[in-house]
């Protein structure tokens, strides 16, 4: 029996990491800042899976919640064999409207967090010859969009690099990138989306299975679904002009 340790896993695409992996069979451990939530999840997914589940309240843009979460990550009594760094959230508005603070929790929480628990983990993937990371980045990634995409291209460039490193060990590295997803991302960053054409949400559930298995044949990018995977590709030769003004409408507009 493996474990799991998913960020993020109190709801959206996290909490189906959850629901995927406890279907596999994997024990995990639940990682969000709502302790309500990581109980309830773990009382599900042990009733209907029986497996078990620990549960870890911290937020990862805390010193004090980040380290919590490398200490149980780095456990060799507890091995991690799966590591999902899903935990995430976006800045609705221009950087320099954005308070400092602001923008330095959003970078600690999509890269230093993603670093540190991939740090923690990898020494006793590699001992053990195997174990599987998988980092959840963004189709933003591949587009000048403000710091959120800056954030989300060095989680790609990463797992890129880390996975052409370490696949020969053994351990492979994704990095995950959705297009428009059905969570509660947006609603929590404020931004108004009934504007947005149904074709372009992808469900959470496809999502994390596209994760799954570019994970399980050692991709070291996955983007799920056909049209982002043409979104990618058109990004590559149009202008950052054109690439970089999405429209954001805050809620209620």
């Amino acid at each position: 029996m493996t474990t799991a340790l998913i960020t993020g896993a109190s709801s959206g695409i996290g909490a189906e990491f959850a629901r995927q992996l406890a279907a596999q069979g994997h024990d995990l451990v639940l990682v969000a800042r709502h302790r309500d939530r990581l109980d309830s999840a773990a009382r599900d997914l042990v009733s209907r899976h029986g497996i078990e589940v620990e549960v870890l309240s911290a937020d990862l843009t805390d010193p004090a919640g980040l380290a919590a979460a490398v200490v149980r990550a780095q456990d060799p009594s507890r091995p991690v064999s799966i590591l999902v760094n899903n935990a995430g959230h976006g800045l609705l508005h221009d950087f320099h409207h954005n308070p400092l603070a602001e923008e330095v929790a959003h970078l600690r929480l999509h890269v230093e967090a993603v670093m540190s628990l991939c740090h923690a983990v990898l020494p006793g993937m590699l001992a053990r010859g195997e174990g599987r990371i998988i980092n959840v980045a963004s189709v933003a990634a591949f587009m000048p969009r403000g710091t959120y995409s800056a954030a989300k291209a060095w989680v790609v460039a990463f797992s890129r690099w880390a996975n052409a490193h370490y696949r020969r060990s053994g351990v492979s590295v994704t990095a995950l990138c959705p297009g428009l997803t059905r969570t509660e991302f947006h609603h929590r960053m404020g931004m108004e989306t009934r504007w947005l054409p149904r074709w372009s949400w992808l469900s959470a559930e496809s999502v994390v299975r596209d994760g799954l298995k570019d994970s399980l044949a050692g991709r070291s990018v996955s983007v799920p679904s056909w049209r982002y995977k043409a979104a990618v590709l058109v990004s590559k030769v149009l202008p950052d002009r054109v690439l970089g003004h999405p429209a954001r409408r805050p809620m209620g507009e």
